[in-house]
């Protein structure tokens, strides 16, 4: 296990195709289409800020060129909106990329799934634990934050940690799958981790969601992890293989989940951050209620 114990690095695979969104993201990374008026990979970088984390490993595709702009300094509007006295939105345009955290963008070679991505990170995380989220799942905790929950609990346990959340036993074959035992309160030591099990065979509802803290254990896992479900190197095989080694913890997070990387759960991420948007709530809120009566 390593020696040092702060999680500062956190690892956002961002190479994904998005193919669920076409043809929105036929030219647009998944990872920038809005919640409200905030892109999907922001609020995951802000959520890895608020952990105390200062180092953003981004794994990005040949198509992602937009997420290195979105996060790279502009001269020009950051001038004009300077000559045009719009101070506020100037405050906001630099905050995007906060002072003292490093941005690092590393091009995956080729789409061959989540633990291929995540082993492509190995020559900037060396050996340090390190987090990883995925922007799809955009999770809502107005007071700290499901990262900053999980590093507080790694600064306890100094171990992988893998937050999870219970679904529809009809849905488990949309997640990789644990089953635990005694549980601690709010985490429990995983005994048993499978990707993707239909309802019939899953060990338990309790499913793994985008945000880990891993050892740098994991990269030794990867090297030799083959290709599982969907023909790709899965992140969950060697979190598995990683379990005959070491303790991995479930941490059942506290916050509300959406999965942004369905139409449904983006949607509803969109309507119910709009209603916690201090400029727009108020008016939204009677935009609703109004057409509730419309439909009713």
């Amino acid at each position: 296990m390593s020696t040092i114990t702060k999680v500062t690095k956190a690892v956002f695979p961002v190479a994904g195709l998005g193919t669920r969104f076409l043809p929105a993201t036929k030219s647009v990374a998944k990872e920038l289409l809005p919640i409200v008026d905030k892109p999907l990979i922001q609020y995951a970088v802000e959520e890895a800020v608020a952990a105390g984390i200062d180092t953003m490993i981004f794994i990005t595709g040949r198509s992602k060129n937009a997420i290195i702009d979105h996060f790279d300094k502009a001269y020009e509007l950051e001038t004009e909106l300077e000559n045009k006295n719009k101070t506020e939105l100037l405050a906001l345009l630099r905050s995007i990329v906060p002072p003292n955290v490093s941005f690092v963008f590393i091009r995956q070679p080729e789409p061959l799934g989540l633990g291929h991505a995540v082993a492509c990170a190995k020559p900037v995380i060396g050996d340090e634990p390190f987090a990883v989220i995925l922007a799809d799942d955009l999770v809502e905790d107005a007071t700290r934050g499901c990262m900053a929950q999980m590093v507080k609990l790694y600064d306890e346990q100094h171990c992988s940690i893998l937050a999870v959340e219970r679904v529809n036993p009809a849905d488990t074959g949309s997640y990789g799958i644990v089953r635990t035992g005694e549980s601690s309160g709010t985490h429990a030591p995983i005994e048993l981790i499978v990707e993707k099990p239909k309802p019939e065979v899953a060990p338990s509802n309790l499913a793994v969601i985008g945000r880990y803290i891993l050892t740098p254990a994991i990269f030794d896992k990867l090297a030799t992890t083959e290709r599982g479900a969907g023909g790709e190197i899965q992140l969950t095989d060697a979190i598995a293989d990683l379990l005959k080694d070491q303790q991995v913890l479930a941490f059942e997070f506290e916050g509300t989940r959406y999965d942004c990387g369905s139409k449904l759960g983006f949607l509803i991420a969109n309507v119910e951050h709009g209603l916690l948007h201090k400029e727009l709530k108020d008016d939204f809120l009677v935009y609703l209620k109004n057409l509730m009566q419309k439909l009713s």
